[in-house]
């Protein structure tokens, strides 16, 4: 046996081809004559085709004393229909190979279907059947109260959830519904019975409020004639939703411990009032705040992840919670969010307030302008990839009272947007005097060394 070399002829490796344009799609926009509104994007290789519904329901319309009725409502509508029990409509979504979501936000409620291209008309059929025939039974109302109720105390022993609840009172008037948790709490939860939602629901559901959003591979469906037979069927009419409070940004920096005895992390929350998407200054905002806290490049997880290792990770974003027509101005949440052990919390805090002040001082890079715009624009491609993903955009922007290619220009402004601009923004969002501070922690171990850091009042409230 003797040794031979052993030689192998490679193909050559195939290198990247040239890249593609790519924009976020506009939706072609149209209406039933019911007055639904109706915004279709065909979606070329996605089979599963995504319908979101947006109701047009805020929960500004919830009654008083009844937070999360909104809620309850969306999900009861496919627990009982003129023509199925709950257990029917769920076996029919089965044969259909469809699932169906709802949820209610501040800016509206939704109700989302994702289903086979091949499945589409029966599975619209019985969305229009739970949205213009619910008939709420009493039992099932009861048992979606009976889970909400279980899930609130279970909510309050998260940290985070806590701190956003605290986060909501501090930075918003006792008056508006953003001061409140979107689902209710255990005292509003428990009025509410299957009358009051059927109220409600005749009050607020009705098409010429609501839009239909459509996406997916739309090849060989008629999708106006399966959309006229089935949420053509739904038909009525009723008020415009109410215009919200306006609610002003600014407040004095403070702080207020959450306090849990023994606790070994503390949960931050920082945060305060910024605009909505109708600002001219977000595109910038949103490349900047990505600069402070969007990655694992960014500065904070630079300093306070990497470099002192008291965390496993800090975050920057911004949420908008308010978003009326013209002219009148919407509001977000700007915030950084994380967690510490308990030891570390005041000096965490110390270089927190260091990057913010610093940021202030010296600006952005042009490395961390260039990095954001890569990993916000660069991979939007990926991150619409799915039909869902698109519906979803798109009823946000029904939602916010956005105009139908908002999403395109912004990945337009993004790249255009100078650091200059974005240190401006987002220094504007997160100024080191005029911040709320929510720690969730043990205030006998972390009261001291936070007070000692000046960021201002420091108060103390039961966990």
């Amino acid at each position: 046996m003797t040794d031979a070399a052993v030689t192998m002829d490679f193909h050559p490796r195939p290198g990247p081809g040239p890249a593609k344009p790519w924009a976020f799609p506009v939706p072609e926009r149209g209406a039933l004559a019911s007055g639904l509104a109706v915004l279709r994007s065909h979606r070329p290789g996605q089979q599963v085709v995504a319908v979101e519904i947006s109701l047009g329901v805020p929960l500004d319309a919830e009654p008083h004393g009844l937070d999360g009725i909104a809620a309850i409502m969306v999900d009861g509508l496919s627990q009982g229909t003129a023509t199925y029990t709950a257990e029917e409509f769920t076996a029919e979504l089965e044969r259909c190979g469809a699932t169906l979501g709802a949820h209610a936000d501040y800016l509206g409620a939704r109700v989302s279907l994702e289903v086979p291209a091949s499945r589409l008309p029966r599975a619209l059929g019985l969305l229009a059947e739970a949205l213009h025939a619910p008939t709420f039974p009493a039992g099932e109302i009861e048992r979606l109260v009976s889970n909400r109720l279980d899930e609130i105390p279970i909510e309050l022993a998260n940290p985070g959830r806590r701190a956003a609840k605290q986060l909501a009172q501090e930075l918003f008037p006792a008056s508006t519904r953003l001061s409140r948790p979107r689902r209710g709490t255990e005292e509003t939860v428990a009025r509410i019975d299957a009358a009051e939602v059927r109220a409600f629901y005749q009050a607020h559901v009705h098409p010429t409020a609501a839009a239909a959003v459509v996406a997916g591979d739309l090849t060989g469906i008629d999708l106006d004639a399966v959309l006229a037979d089935t949420l053509g069927g739904w038909t009525g009419d009723g008020p415009q939703p109410p215009p919200p409070a306006p609610v002003a940004a600014g407040g004095e920096g403070r702080v207020v411990i959450v306090d849990r005895p023994g606790a070994v992390q503390t949960q931050l929350l920082i945060g305060r009032v910024g605009p909505d998407r109708h600002d001219p200054v977000w595109p910038a905002l949103v490349l900047g705040t990505y600069c402070l806290g969007g990655t694992l490049t960014s500065r904070l997880d630079r300093v306070l992840r990497e470099e002192k290792g008291y965390t496993y990770g800090v975050r920057a974003s911004q949420q908008v919670l308010q978003s009326p027509a013209l002219p009148a101005a919407g509001a977000s949440v700007l915030a950084i969010s994380g967690s510490v052990d308990t030891a570390s919390t005041g000096p965490a805090l110390a270089d927190l307030w260091t990057v913010l002040r610093t940021l202030a001082a010296e600006g952005l890079t042009e490395t961390e302008r260039d990095t954001a715009v890569q990993n916000l624009v660069g991979v939007a491609p990926l991150r619409y990839e799915q039909a869902a993903s698109v519906a979803d955009t798109l009823a946000d922007q029904v939602e916010q009272h956005l105009p139908d290619d908002y999403q395109a220009q912004l990945y337009a402004r993004l790249a255009e947007t100078g650091v200059a601009a974005a240190t401006a923004a987002v220094v504007a969002a997160f100024p080191a005097d005029g911040l709320a501070t929510i720690l969730v922690g043990d205030a006998s171990e972390i009261g001291a060394p936070v007070q000692a850091l000046g960021i201002g009042e420091v108060k103390v409230v039961k966990g």
